[in-house]
């Protein structure tokens, strides 16, 4: 048996999307001959929901160290409230006691907490161990660089510096990369020409289906859904909002005023809920959904929750929905994990990507839902919107027909066996 070492700052009970690939992948990694141990931050100091269900989903054999990190309180004083910075000392102290005590054939970095990633390097140069990297997202990047100041994250000036200074570092002797997406590993490749010749792969986010068996098996446990009026035609979207998508939504909302318009008593039968829109603490988030809302005069017809659910709580809502939407990113290196639960739920589902979006390629590749590219013109993309819109609040839509073999190539198992393939090409 080989083994790695896992770094991933947020890890169950916390409910934080960078997380969901190593632990729907720790009960496969012994199959391919990998043991695993993760590094991760103390849950109580980590400032996202905590959802104890996941707990059920980690092998018990899988031993966790947990760090600490400086005081969210100190930090933020200092403009430093990201949870990798606060934790880096910490890391850099404990997996160097553990390096000293055990041999391990790698270190995976999966998250995007970047900042820790810098250490892949020192620990390389220290104990001579490999490290390969899972880019779930861009790390430094020029996307919000032409926007305008009010669409940027709060700190842009100070993490776009930040980033472009560290991740030169982390890739300078990284071993491997594994990405969700191709472009961001062709974008890597053009900053860092080295990186041509080391092994690297695209792998999606999979799907776990003992989450769906788990709420199937505790209904009891979860809140009752927030959208069960009689007689209305609902919408549902959980995960997080931006300026990003403003583009997308400003188009559906488009779509649907003129629904309201042409046939004001059908369309009027819709509501849009969009859930758990802001990563910021519980009552801080910052609404991205209803300022267009109401911009466009459509309040009456849609909410908005900043604060996110809990991850098993999602997947509850997600069964009781009766229609599922999703809101691209107009960046076309956009990919979401949330698209497997959205799948599994099997229910109507609309999504609006761009059209390079791996995302929304599954998504069409399984049969899953419809999908509407961001790339047709304008016009059209209205039009079929509307229409799909009218079809479903006439109740002329049916669920769709998946291509539950396609969709099994996504399986979690499938994704870790991925995974390992990688780690075999760079500890042979």
């Amino acid at each position: 048996m080989k083994s790695v070492l896992i770094i991933s700052p947020y890890f169950p009970p916390s409910n934080a999307a960078d997380m969901q690939r190593i632990r729907m992948s720790l009960p496969y990694f012994e199959n391919y001959g990998w043991t695993a141990e993760v590094v991760t931050i103390n849950p109580e100091q980590a400032d996202c929901v905590q959802d104890p269900l996941l707990l059920k989903s980690i092998p018990k054999g899988i031993k966790i160290h947990t760090v600490k990190a400086l005081s969210k309180k100190l930090t933020t004083k200092f403009g430093l409230g990201s949870i990798a910075l606060s934790s880096l000392y910490h890391y850099r102290k404990k997996v160097n006691q553990i390096l000293k005590n055990k041999h391990f054939d790698l270190i995976y970095f999966s998250t995007t907490q970047f900042p820790v990633l810098v250490l892949g390097k020192y620990w390389k140069k220290k104990y001579g161990v490999p490290y390969v990297i899972d880019m779930q997202d861009p790390w430094h990047s020029e996307y919000y660089q032409d926007k305008p100041k009010n669409q940027r994250p709060p700190k842009h000036w100070f993490s776009y510096r930040l980033n472009k200074f560290l991740e030169p570092i982390a890739m300078k002797n990284v071993s491997g990369l594994i990405s969700v997406s191709q472009s961001y590993l062709e974008t890597l490749v053009q900053r860092y020409p080295h990186l041509i010749s080391i092994p690297k792969k695209v792998i999606t986010f999979g799907f776990f289906k003992p989450d769906f068996d788990l709420v199937k098996e505790n209904t009891d446990l979860f809140d009752a859904a927030i959208y069960q009026e009689k007689g209305v035609c609902n919408f549902i979207y959980i995960g997080r909002g931006g300026a990003d998508m403003a583009d997308s939504l400003k188009l559906l909302f488009t779509a649907f005023k003129k629904g309201l318009t042409e046939q004001t008593e059908i369309f009027s039968r819709i509501m849009f809920h969009f859930i758990g829109t802001s990563y910021a603490p519980k009552g801080k988030g910052i609404p991205t959904i209803m300022p267009i809302a109401n911009e466009m005069e459509l309040s009456k017809y849609v909410c908005e929750q900043t604060d996110r659910i809990a991850f098993y709580q999602s997947i509850y809502q997600l069964l009781q929905a009766d229609n599922l939407l999703i809101i691209g990113s107009n960046d076309a290196q956009y990919t979401a994990s949330k698209i497997f639960p959205y799948i599994l739920a099997n229910k109507p589902l609309l999504a609006l990507f761009n059209a390079k979006s791996s995302a929304g390629q599954i998504i069409e590749n399984c049969n899953a839902g419809t999908v509407i590219s961001l790339e047709l013109q304008k016009g059209t993309l209205i039009n079929q919107i509307y229409q799909y819109l009218y079809n479903t609040a006439t109740g002329q839509l049916k669920r769709p027909d998946i291509d539950w073999s396609a969709f099994e190539s996504y399986s979690a198992e499938n994704m870790t066996k991925s995974q390992i393939e990688l780690f075999n090409q760079i500890t042979i």
